[in-house]
């Protein structure tokens, strides 16, 4: 990752409207891995939006976060608006010369590192990772779901510490798989930071709600250089109710593995092979990957490639009955009764 790259995420259906402007409407958004059934908002006061938070509102908030996240104490979270600015204020805050990401993976990461003057490798095993070095990788993996022994991970950040070094988790799609994925339940553990994802889980991306997780000297570092009032007043509020509702996300959990299933058959059935994913997005791999992008996005569904493997499909989670049938029928058979899109060449 060189400084500045441009990296392409998804959700941006402004571009996708320009690339195929005959699309039918209503875009099905497929790009995103984001919960597409979102947690009902709870009723804002006045004072959420008319005034600035209280202290009491946050500590409430850290609270129901370290119980629904099974931290020891809630000194050891930190809120903010979203897990991307708290990946761009690590490197400032834990300088780092050497910086090990497990690849491919969200490609913020390496850049964060990169532009903060760390060399920045990847590595494709935790058995490259070197003394000293900071290692970056996500639990469960985005795109390819790929995780590894919470103790095994443990023992990793306790090695790095004694060089130095730190192990930072991403755990953005950890809400909802198996709750033993999890690193956090060991904090406080020495040179280990974890980042937990709101928006994803909950469906409300915009609410912009992230956390960190860390020994409670590393995390009163983070809140200092956040400042005061870093969460809004809705934040605050929203993220109090939808993290305090355990019944809801066991729910979506649920309902959310039998949608992956059902992904998985409607991929398999269209020759594609399905190599990983979380029950929030599916990864699917195919040598016509670029004209089932192109058939799908003319057909209104946008899906998630990626440059450097461009075999790879990238498929979230429809919502509703509506956006499945128009999925399932451009996956069967286009136009003409083929039961794929014509051969790429590659």
């Amino acid at each position: 990752m060189t400084r500045d790259a441009a990296i392409d995420h998804g959700g941006r259906l402004h571009d996708a409207r320009l690339r195929w402007p005959l699309a039918p409407e209503p875009w099905v958004d497929l790009s995103t891995g984001i919960n597409p059934v979102a947690y009902p908002m709870p009723a804002l006061a006045a004072d959420d939006l008319t005034r600035l938070p209280e202290p009491q509102d946050e500590q409430h908030l850290l609270q129901i976060a370290a119980d629904a996240y099974r931290v020891a104490d809630p000194a050891m979270v930190v809120a903010a608006p979203g897990t991307q600015i708290l990946i761009s204020l690590l490197p400032l805050l834990a300088p780092a010369r050497g910086v090990a990401v497990l690849s491919p993976t969200y490609g913020e990461h390496a850049r964060a590192w990169a532009n903060a003057g760390a060399v920045v490798r990847a590595i494709d095993d935790l058995a490259c990772c070197a003394p000293g070095e900071t290692v970056v990788l996500c639990q469960p993996n985005n795109p390819d779901g790929r995780a590894f022994p919470a103790d095994l991970l443990v023992a990793l950040a306790g090695r790095l510490a004694q060089d130095g070094g730190r192990l930072v988790m991403d755990e953005a799609f950890a809400d909802l798989e198996d709750p033993a994925l999890s690193v956090a339940p060991a904090l406080p553990c020495p040179g280990l930071v974890v980042l937990r994802s709101f928006g994803k889980t909950y469906g409300l991306a915009g609410v912009r709600l992230g956390f960190l997780l860390a020994e409670p000297g590393f995390a009163a570092r983070v809140r200092a250089a956040l400042g005061p009032w870093a969460v809004s007043g809705p934040a605050l509020r929203v993220g109090s109710v939808a993290l305090g509702d355990g019944a809801w996300r066991a729910a979506a959990a649920a309902r959310l593995r039998q949608d992956a299933a059902r992904l998985d058959a409607l991929l398999a059935a269209s020759g594609m092979a399905v190599i990983g994913g979380t029950c929030l997005f599916r990864l699917a791999e195919t040598p016509d990957a670029a004209a089932w992008h192109a058939r799908l996005g003319a057909s209104g569904l946008l899906v998630r490639r990626f440059a450097a493997q461009p075999r790879w499909l990238r498929f979230g989670v429809p919502a509703g009955e509506a956006a499945w049938a128009r999925l399932a029928r451009c996956l069967a058979q286009d136009e003409a009764g083929a039961t794929r899109p014509p051969s790429s060449g590659h």
